[in-house]
Parts: structure tokens; C-alpha cells; sequence
């Protein structure tokens, strides 16, 4: 198979060295594609020399890069709201595509992926590793067995920390135009989990959010006062534990810093300013098809990082909590370790709470990464008992929780998916689990 990858930011990484290396032998790499020649040439440079060497193209010559290399699969790592311009093109030119999430970031450019794809028939895989977590995967195992019988309400609470949850504020996530806002860029990995574990998709949302933490008058009552627009040259740098050295972070300066002059993209905006226009504090409320609801929260501005949610039945409850990160100070994170950081409780009615051994493995996003990227690149992985692949279908359907509800908190109201998806034009068949 023929991959070509458009973005070379951070994430392009991970896919950049499962075709070019991991799976190399039954894959190939072509071709990569920027808008920012800095990054792609760093990215070209780590690909593995053959013959001579890897394509590069820009971005306007995107469709060059189609009709030259002719991939089978282009693979999407761009930035949130450019996901449909790169899919739209690669689908009408006869290509599979692969992308990061969100697939896309409202209904606009949702419309326009799925009116190609019905035209074209190509497939989209949307990347959800969360569903490959071994921990993830035994939840869904235990649900799918039916021990604690029918699913009828679920609460899920996730912390983003002072550290990973600040850095959204200072990236272009911040402006919910480019990342539909946390709800739709860091959320849609939550949401499509419940919509796997459920085996069911939202027919009604509603939610309220705000910016609560990451405002001028935070920084104001720190004492952080005066600020610079970024903190590469900001006079109270020193004194925030905020702070993102950019210069002092290799990857970091390499990959953005020594590149700003040729695209003004900054990676170390200030987290207070003004015009941030996503929300830190969430809570969605979610109805189901099959009955169950959802009570959902999202903090970006937490003392530790993790997850906890808990599965109501007919039959009795099921509890998973993980800390995947303890004790922020400074800037610095404390990863967790060992089985202290991850419990999955099975409580059955009239018995005691059973601690199970959560399922464990090795490698980037607790194990997830390396069985997702067998999956999607080792033609010898075959058949998957817990379906944990997804198309455009389950893409789809993992955004529209968070398009819906950035719809409820705009205008106060509860938001019902099949006169939301009509009004927009659209025709999204439900996912046959």
C-alpha cells in the first residue's frame, strides 16, 4: 500500500514511522505535504534513506502530490478545520483517507465529507486509538458479556491537568473556528468511546459551558501582571508556572520555534489572553438510542490528569478510574505507575465489589498506539471481535455530541440530533453495531 501523509506537525509522527519503518516492509511512504517547508523538510529528513529519498510537496501542490504519487491512502494530521479540505480532495482523486480526530469540527464541512464520500465510495478510518487501550477494551469486553445487564445510565468525568489542559489554551486549539473547541477536538475521544461501549449513538443533547479558568483576571490575581503576548518574551515568565520554554524544549524550538518565520505560527501563546474563545469547564447531558443517558464533564485545569466513569445496569455496576498523570507543580507532570493508577471495580447486586485486573500493555497511550497501528498497517491483523475500527460513520457520530452541545450552550436549549442533522441537510445513517 502507498501512504502519503499531509501535515508534518507533531502528530504526522506516529503514522510517519509506522509506514516508513514499522510496517515498511508491506507498506510504503511517498510522499509528505506541508504548508510549512521548515517542518516538512525535519520530517523528510527522519524517513528512513531509499533510493532518492521521500517527495516532498507544499500545500497548494496537494493535488500535485495526488496525480504524481498516486497514494492508495492519504493520511490527514493537518489541523482541525482544514481535515475536510485534505480528505475532499484526496476522496475525489481516487484515494482512501486516514485521519486524526476530530474528522471535522461542525456540520458545514461534516455535509461536505459525506456528500463526497456517497459520490466517490472511498473509505475514511478516523484514528480513535482510546478504543484500542487494553484498559478501554475490557470495558467494552465486560459490557459486551452483559454482566451487569442492561446499560441505562452513564457518568463520565475527564481532567485534563495545569499542564496538558493549559496547552490547549496556547495553541490554535484555542480558537474554537480552527478546533470546534475542546467539546469537539479533545472530547470527540470521549464521546466515541461511549457511543462503542453503548452500541448506540445520541439522539438528544444539552449542555453549559464556559471559560472559568484560563481568563485575563486569573493571571491578574497571580500577580502575573505585566504580560507578554507569548512566553518566549514574556517579563513575568519567570514567575509563571504556566510557562512553556519553548526555546529551552528541543523538539519544540526545532519543530515550531526555528519554523515561525515562514508560516507566524506561534506554539507558546499566552493561556490568559483575551480573545481565547473555547471553553476550559464543560457538562453535556446526552439521551441515546437504546435508552441510556449520559452525564458528561470535561476540566482543563485540574490537579491531575485522568478519567473516571461509571456504568449503571439492570444488574449492577461497573467503575473505572485511571490516573494517567498525579501531582502538577511547577509545570511538570508526575506520571502515574504500576496498578495504583488504574482500577475497574465490577459491582454485582447482593454481592460484594469484585477489583478486577485491568488488562495492561506496553507503548504510547497505555498500549493503545501499537495494537491500533497493527490494525491499520499489518495485512496479517485480521477480524476484531470488538469492532474497534471506525469509518466516516463513527466519525461522524463522535463529533456530533460535541457539535451539538457548542449548539446548546450557545443558544440554551436542548439540541435533537435528527432535526439538527435535517436542518443542516445532512443524511447520517445510524451505526449498525
Amino acid at each position: 500500500m502507498k501512504y502519503a501523509i499531509v501535515g508534518t506537525g507533531s502528530r504526522h509522527k506516529m503514522f510517519r514511522r509506522a509506514v516508513g519503518e514499522t510496517y515498511s516492509r508491506e507498506n510504503e511512504l511517498v510522499a509528505l505535504c506541508d504548508v510549512n517547508e521548515h517542518r516538512l523538510a525535519l520530517a523528510a529528513a527522519a524517513v528512513p534513506a531509499s533510493g532518492n529519498g521521500i517527495a516532498t510537496y507544499r500545500a497548494e501542490q496537494f493535488h500535485d502530490m495526488l496525480s504524481e504519487q498516486k497514494p492508495d491512502t492519504v493520511i490527514v494530521t493537518v489541523p482541525d478545520y482544514l481535515h475536510h479540505e485534505y480528505i475532499v480532495e484526496a476522496m475525489r482523486a481516487g484515494c482512501d483517507v486516514m485521519t486524526e480526530k476530530p474528522m471535522t469540527i461542525d456540520l458545514d464541512k461534516l455535509k461536505a465529507i459525506l456528500e463526497v464520500q456517497a459520490e466517490t465510495g472511498r473509505s475514511i478510518t478516523v484514528t480513535f486509538n482510546y478504543r484500542y487501550t487494553p484498559a478501554r477494551t475490557q470495558i467494552k469486553d465486560i459490557l459486551m458479556s452483559g454482566a451487569i445487564g442492561e446499560i441505562t445510565a452513564v457518568n463520565f468525568t475527564w481532567y485534563l491537568d495545569r499542564v496538558h489542559g493549559a496547552d490547549y489554551f496556547r495553541r490554535w486549539h484555542r480558537y474554537k473556528n480552527q478546533s470546534g473547541g475542546l467539546l469537539v477536538h479533545k472530547s470527540t475521544h470521549h464521546f466515541d468511546l461511549v457511543n462503542w461501549w453503548l452500541g448506540s449513538s445520541p439522539t438528544a443533547v444539552a449542555a453549559h459551558g464556559r471559560r472559568a479558568f484560563y481568563r485575563p483576571e486569573t493571571a491578574d490575581a497571580m500577580g502575573l501582571v505585566p504580560r507578554g503576548p507569548r512566553c518566549h518574551v514574556c517579563p513575568s515568565a519567570d514567575r509563571c508556572d504556566f510557562k512553556l520554554d519553548i526555546a529551552a524544549d528541543g523538539p519544540l524550538r526545532e519543530l515550531y520555534l526555528e519554523a515561525e518565520d515562514l508560516d507566524g505560527y506561534m506554539r507558546d501563546l499566552c493561556v490568559f489572553d483575551e480573545d481565547i474563545t473555547i471553553e476550559d469547564t464543560m457538562q453535556v447531558h446526552a439521551l441515546y438510542a437504546n435508552g441510556a443517558t449520559l452525564n458528561y464533564t470535561l476540566a482543563a485545569y485540574s490537579p491531575w490528569e485522568g478519567l473516571e466513569i461509571k456504568f449503571h445496569g439492570t444488574k449492577g455496576e461497573l467503575s473505572h478510574r485511571h490516573v494517567e498523570v498525579h501531582g502538577v507543580f511547577g509545570g511538570k507532570q508526575s506520571k502515574s505507575h504500576g496498578s495504583e493508577s488504574m482500577t475497574t471495580i465490577l459491582h454485582l447486586a447482593g454481592q460484594e465489589p469484585q477489583n478486577l485486573e485491568v488488562w495492561a500493555g506496553e507503548g504510547d497511550h497505555g498500549g493503545a498506539d501499537p495494537v491500533m497501528l497493527s490494525h491499520l498497517f499489518d495485512p496479517s491483523v485480521t477480524g476484531d471481535r470488538y469492532g474497534r475500527g471506525s469509518s466516516h460513520i463513527d466519525g461522524a457520530w463522535s463529533i456530533l455530541t460535541g457539535i451539538a452541545a457548542n449548539a446548546s450552550i450557545e443558544t440554551g436549549e436542548m439540541i435533537h440530533i435528527e432535526r439538527f442533522l435535517a436542518d443542516s441537510g445532512i443524511t447520517l445513517p445510524q451505526k449498525q453495531w
